[in-house]
């Protein structure tokens, strides 16, 4: 079957937006499964850079249908704006579909999001504030406003006040903020109903008859496996399932459909807000590594914390997605350095460690165990195929593929999107 899962394999930010990219020109559907606007890609085009926060990649690539699948959560201002500001730079957006079923992010799902946050202090989770989490928690709750529910005034108005009847009392009596009114939110939420109507589809019948006239349809996740609400490093993780297994519950597609599964690699490894990270580095070399590979959050705007490569995640992402294929990334980042240390295993309480611990402690006491490796000094920005590559380079990606479980299929040597090296052709 014709159907790619692509995803991040480390904590999100790996470059997926590239990578989708990429693929765009040769695939018929993108879709978003999962995630909202705490998500964001960088796709440079040219001499154009895009940033795009909820919309799926694909939408830079003509003739590709890109999808919002029941599994996002949606803010509409924010959807309006990415549309509005591809608009103005000429991109083509009215094949955008949207599922009917994808929850809607409200006015007070952004005020929770906020006032919790602020609340828990030092124990704080790093949300982005723009009411993810609480809006997966009505879903659960079944308090949740669905795209659909835009379309029957009556139902929109008896699920704000269900959702608002416990919200308020939170706000006034813990928060000391004022209760919010369900007409004013009723109103607000109405008033994206006309402008949403052409993009609105049943997306899961739609997907299933593409894959079955042998359309192809790349399924992009946002964050990174470590961020996933099962099998991230919970508690300090998103409110979805950026695994593997989010694409099929996120989109409505069977696991039986997806043929491949490609995990996204930075040579080195990021993240973003709170938690553990072991590889994490304090020192000149992780401002160095910040600095020259640009990490600053898409969406957030705040500096991302890096360290050295840690193949005991890369191993972990390996194992839970059925990754079948790498993408690596950011090669060139790494480009100065004489010797290049990467995380083969941890110490843990005197012990070595060479899978992730499922102990939450543990992980929190993990200390990296480091090989290394020499590095190179050769642009590499130019290389076209994987020869071009400098020796130590290239023993470099050999050792990172020896050592995470999968092949890698495609390597990153600069920003652009023709500045990759294609191993072994995806599709």
């Amino acid at each position: 079957m014709p159907a790619l899962v692509l995803l991040g394999a480390q904590w999100g930010d790996e470059g997926k937006g590239k990578a989708t990219d990429l693929l765009g020109g040769s695939v018929d559907y993108v879709v978003r499964y999962q995630g909202g606007n705490n998500a964001g890609h960088t796709v440079v085009v040219g001499d154009q850079k895009y940033a795009l926060h909820l919309l799926p990649s694909g939408i830079l690539s003509p003739g590709c249908t890109p999808v919002i699948g029941n599994g996002v959560v949606v803010d509409p201002s924010v959807l309006f704006s990415e549309l509005n500001g591809l608009n103005e730079r000429g991109v083509d957006t009215s094949k955008l579909l949207i599922s009917g079923n994808a929850h809607i992010i409200t006015p007070y799902n952004v005020t929770v999001d906020k006032v919790t946050e602020r609340f828990l202090g030092k124990r704080k989770i790093g949300t982005t504030g723009r009411g993810i989490g609480p809006t997966y928690a009505d879903k659960i709750n079944r308090v949740g406003i669905r795209v659909q529910d835009l379309y029957d005034e009556s139902i929109l108005t008896q699920k704000v006040e269900a959702a608002l009847d416990v919200k308020n009392q939170m706000l006034t009596k813990l928060y000391n903020r004022r209760a919010i009114a369900v007409d004013q939110v009723v109103e607000e939420l109405l008033g994206y109903a006309e402008r949403l109507q052409p993009y609105v589809a049943d997306t899961v019948l739609v997907l299933n008859q593409a894959l079955e006239q042998d359309k192809v349809v790349l399924f992009e996740g946002g964050q990174g496996t470590l961020l996933d609400i099962d099998h991230g490093t919970y508690p300090f993780v998103t409110s979805s399932n950026p695994t593997a297994g989010g694409a099929c519950t996120g989109a409505g597609v069977g696991p039986t459909k997806i043929s491949r599964v490609i995990g996204i690699l930075k040579a080195y490894t990021t993240r973003v807000g709170s938690g553990p990270f072991p590889t994490e580095l304090f020192d000149e070399d992780g401002e160095a590594l910040r600095r020259i590979g640009g990490e600053r959050g898409v969406t957030t705007g705040r500096d991302r914390r890096c360290g050295w490569f840690d193949a005991v995640i890369a191993r972990y992402a390996t194992r839970v997605n059925g990754l079948t294929d790498f993408f690596l990334t950011k090669l060139d980042v790494l480009t100065g350095w004489e010797q290049i240390p990467v995380c083969v295993a941890y110490e843990i309480d005197g012990r070595r460690v060479e899978e992730l611990p499922y102990s939450q402690t543990d992980f929190h006491h993990a200390k990296p165990v480091y090989e290394t490796l020499p590095g190179w000094s050769e642009d590499i920005t130019k290389a076209k195929s994987f020869s071009d590559l400098p020796k130590n380079a290239q023993n470099y990606v050999k050792a990172l593929e020896e050592m995470s479980g999968a092949p890698i299929s495609a390597i990153g040597v600069g920003p652009g999107r023709d500045e990759t090296i294609e191993v072994n052709s995806f599709l």
